[in-house]
């Protein structure tokens, strides 16, 4: 292995803070990456069109556009702005948005200047916040009760959306395909037994490591032998209409929005920057824990620049094809499958950069122009949204309850998750940081209950 002093990282071409890299010419394709980047994509990338067309006004040719441009904007992360995570969607502010928005707008024109205003809100923050310096003194400020209530209230949310709001349009028009998907996702990826089982197959823990698509594939499969999916494949080229996608959602087009949405949005957008800067927190670590093992191939981790690349991504998707947040730093699961195989030395990938390059620019845009493959997902996209929003929800839920270990505490993020799941956004953190306040009296529960028993003890002493 080269020596540390000698390693410099992988070339490119700088402009300001950020580093744009050649695929092919500073990046090597990588197969194993590319191809799960084409698979994967299949199943998640396209999972938003049954919400676009349902609630937004969009036929399905003019959603898959939307999606284009949002994982157009996603792939250049890692190309144009030289970040070593696998970018992804804010994944568990999903529900509360679709809440949000929904809930809150009847309008297609007015839900796409909700989302607007969401997503401008959160661009300005990520560019104060970060250039500031900010940010991390936020994160490092808020109760730890507060930021596991916004997690847990994500779950909620999402369980909510799944089994209460959208269930007869999804959950109960394929009931056996969505069981069997979320069934077979949930065990390869949470189950203590099948980990064990993993331990003593290999042929296992890779079929494991595609993430979602082992249950999708059973649910495609299962479904027609169900009679609750049914294939029109259609052969061809699909050139994906984004100019008609731009006039129904673009600010540009449809107007501005108002003030009283700018001021509405900024507590939800408030709850996204907190659960994008916890993602950074992660992608953080899982690089750090493989470092040693690479020390051939530095890497620049520089979290100012990651928030102005936010920014930017997030100022453009506002203003072209606004459907927030499908603009954040982390797509946790693949940044994992992406680290694990860097790690392994040179000869498997000579950098972390030709990676996540290899899963997402030479990979993601190809499935949104070949018309037999869209054709072929359209009645899966139901179940890849319900398979996200279950599955973001049981990893919101599980992260949230460990989180915290007073009873107290575990109390208060209850009842402010559940208020975030329900009531508009301001009502909720307002009365969750009333709660923190009053019921534990600050960040820390267990040491403030240490410091309640000692002042009780010296009062019994006295007495």
């Amino acid at each position: 292995m080269m020596d540390n002093d000698q390693a410099v990282e992988l070339p490119g071409w700088r402009w300001g803070p950020f580093t744009f890299r050649l695929p092919f010419y500073h990046t090597k394709l990588y197969w194993p990456e590319f191809l799960q980047g084409v698979a994967l994509a299949s199943a998640t990338g396209l999972a938003l069109v049954p919400i676009m067309t349902g609630h937004f006004g969009l036929t399905f040719e003019q959603a898959v556009a939307m999606s284009l441009v949002h994982m157009f904007l996603i792939a250049i992360a890692p190309i144009a702005f030289g970040e070593p995570y696998a970018p992804g969607w804010v994944t568990p502010a999903l529900p509360l948005v679709l809440t949000f928005v929904l809930g809150g707008y009847d309008t297609p024109v007015e839900r796409f200047q909700a989302m607007t205003a969401l997503t401008l809100v959160l661009t300005a923050m990520l560019a104060v916040l970060g250039i500031t310096g900010l940010g991390k003194r936020f994160m490092e400020w808020l109760p730890n009760a507060l930021k596991a209530a916004i997690i847990l209230g994500a779950a909620i949310a999402a369980f909510k959306r799944v089994f209460v709001d959208d269930v007869d349009d999804y959950l109960l028009a394929q009931p056996i395909s969505i069981t069997l998907a979320c069934a077979v996702c949930l065990i390869f990826m949470f189950s203590i037994p099948f980990r064990s089982l993993k331990l003593r197959s290999p042929m296992l823990t890779r079929l494991a490591s595609l993430g979602l698509l082992p249950g999708f594939l059973v649910a495609a499969a299962v479904g027609p032998l169900v009679g609750e999916v049914s294939y029109d494949i259609q052969w061809g080229i699909l050139l994906p209409p984004v100019n008609e996608a731009f006039a129904k959602a673009s600010p540009f087009v449809i107007g501005w929005p108002s003030w009283d949405m700018f001021v509405a949005a900024v507590p939800l957008s408030l709850i996204t920057y907190i659960l994008l800067f916890g993602d950074l927190v992660t992608g953080n670590e899982i690089i750090h824990q493989a470092e040693d093992d690479r020390r051939d191939d530095p890497i620049n981790i520089d979290t100012s620049r990651t928030h102005l690349s936010l920014g930017i991504r997030n100022g453009l998707m506002g203003i072209l094809a606004p459907f927030f947040p499908t603009q954040g730093s982390l797509w946790t699961g693949v940044q994992v499958i992406i680290v694990q195989r860097w790690r392994e030395g040179r000869a498997g990938m000579n950098s972390l950069y030709s990676g996540t390059a290899s899963y997402y620019f030479m990979g993601l845009p190809f499935i949104f122009f070949l018309l037999p493959l869209l054709t072929g997902l359209q009645p899966l996209l139901g179940i890849a949204l319900c398979l996200t929003l279950l599955l973001t929800g049981f990893a919101c839920a599980y992260v949230a309850m460990a989180m915290c270990t007073h009873p107290t505490e575990r109390g208060v993020v209850l009842l402010t998750a559940v208020a975030i799941a329900v009531f508009p956004a301001w009502i909720a953190l307002l009365l969750g940081l009333v709660a923190t306040l009053v019921l534990i009296g600050g960040s820390d529960a267990e040491a403030m209950e240490e410091k309640v028993a000692a002042e009780e003890a010296k009062l019994r002493q006295k007495a």
